[in-house]
């Protein structure tokens, strides 16, 4: 049994959800998401709640089991709240800027890098010296990718720590070379 995949996922006053075969969509005050479940899992609308079950007693039902429930859960609550991530970018001449749908990245090559802002995601730039880069929208799978993309441009190195990282994540710092 799934510990996660046999609770139900409750629907908010506010949010519609809608049932398809093994699709399911989500519309709420910030938007509208769907997802196409696999075939392993049997989805149903309960009165306030989605309710997901695998088809047969096998392994890959069982995994998908709780994944689908997982991924519902997560299209009811970006539609209500979002979900967002902040990037620090830490480094002598390091920063950032936004020119309309494009964010220009200067993180120490002899070039900028324009990353082209995709849709459904917003990015403010906030901090003294624009070096905090806060990407949100509704799709939580949406702006994990996209801060992962802007942070593989220039990750943290274990040095000096210079690069873009996660708000809050630590970084091991490794000494140099002895004489």
């Amino acid at each position: 049994m799934s510990r996660i995949g046999k609770n139900p996922v409750p629907i908010p006053a506010n949010v519609q959800a809608e049932v398809s075969g093994q699709t399911v969509k989500v519309k709420g005050p910030k938007g509208e998401l769907s997802v196409t479940l696999p075939e392993d899992v049997k989805v149903e609308k309960d009165g306030n709640a989605v309710k997901v079950s695998p088809r047969e007693d096998t392994q890959r039902a069982r995994a998908m089991w709780g994944l689908s429930r997982t991924l519902i859960a997560n299209q009811i609550k970006g539609v209500v709240d979002g979900y967002a991530e902040t990037l620090e970018i830490h480094g002598v001449g390091f920063r950032a800027a936004l020119k309309g749908k494009e964010l220009t990245l200067q993180l120490g090559f002899s070039h900028e890098i324009n990353y082209q802002i995709p849709a459904g995601i917003d990015i403010k730039l906030a901090g003294a010296r624009q070096d905090q880069v806060q990407i949100s929208g509704i799709d939580k799978q949406k702006v994990g990718q996209v801060a992962a993309e802007i942070r593989g441009y220039r990750p943290p190195e274990p040095y000096q720590g210079k690069g873009v990282r996660y708000q809050g994540e630590f970084i091991l710092r490794k000494e140099g070379k002895k004489k």
